[in-house]
């Protein structure tokens, strides 16, 4: 009788012990599916842009490129301001400062200006933007080569500069330095023609740098790309 009485008590613990574990892993479940689903902090991305509109005038340069921002996380991302750098180029060359947020790519005399404001991506969600960059003096002509840029982000949930994205620049496509206007930034060959107009424009746009004033006034600037946290590539 006791051996048979054991026996039932074993069992019933073993069959206590597995529903405790099922109970727990149920739990755990819950609990974790609820973080990933309404708690968790993502990061933002985006990808290379198949466009942009630019202007190289005199000792300015102004860059314009439609971005898609998208949030991998459920909670919402604050964006407070944006920048654009050549990290390939020397050191001296300034960032270009995020100086507008145009409702389109193609620049007009119609267009309302519209001030650099912080915006919201909200959780798993993407937000399509023009961003527009810009810096006088930056010590940088464009020649008629690909260069390497990366666009740095400051966000609500993290200090310093963090790295949005890298990508390559075409400004072989750049026929007309002096006018604002879009170009193709895919990695298409130009024709003989178009490239001889790219390489005058951009020759005469030089020359003139040379013949003019050697002194560049520098402004208040923003903080540097070197501020701490900008080798974190998570946002």
């Amino acid at each position: 009788m006791l051996p048979l009485m054991a026996a039932a008590d074993q069992i019933a613990s073993s069959s206590l012990s597995a529903a405790s574990i099922v109970s727990v892993s149920a739990l755990v479940f819950t609990v974790a599916s609820f973080w990933w689903l309404n708690a968790r902090q993502g990061r933002l991305e985006t990808w290379e842009p198949h466009s942009f509109a630019a202007i190289c005038h005199g000792s300015m340069v102004r860059l314009r490129l439609p971005l898609v921002l998208h949030n991998t996380g459920a909670k919402p991302i604050v964006v407070q301001d944006l920048m654009l750098s050549f990290p390939d180029e020397p050191a001296s060359h300034l960032p270009l400062l995020w100086t507008s947020s145009p409702s389109r790519l193609q620049p007009g005399p119609d267009e309302e200006p519209t001030l650099p404001a912080g915006f919201v991506v909200g959780g798993r969600e993407a937000k399509q933007l023009f961003i527009e960059f810009e810096a006088p003096f930056t010590g940088l002509v464009p020649e008629a080569r690909d260069y390497k840029v990366r666009i740095q982000a400051r966000v609500g949930h993290r200090k310093g500069w963090r790295s949005l994205l890298t990508f390559t620049l075409r400004t072989t496509n750049i026929i007309y330095p002096d006018r604002y206007t879009v170009y193709n930034n895919a990695p298409l060959e130009l024709t003989r023609e178009d490239r001889k107009k790219a390489d005058a424009a951009l020759l005469d746009l030089l020359e003139g740098q040379e013949k003019g004033p050697s002194a560049k006034g520098e402004g208040k600037r923003r903080d540097s790309p070197n501020d701490e946290g900008n080798a974190d590539p998570d946002l």
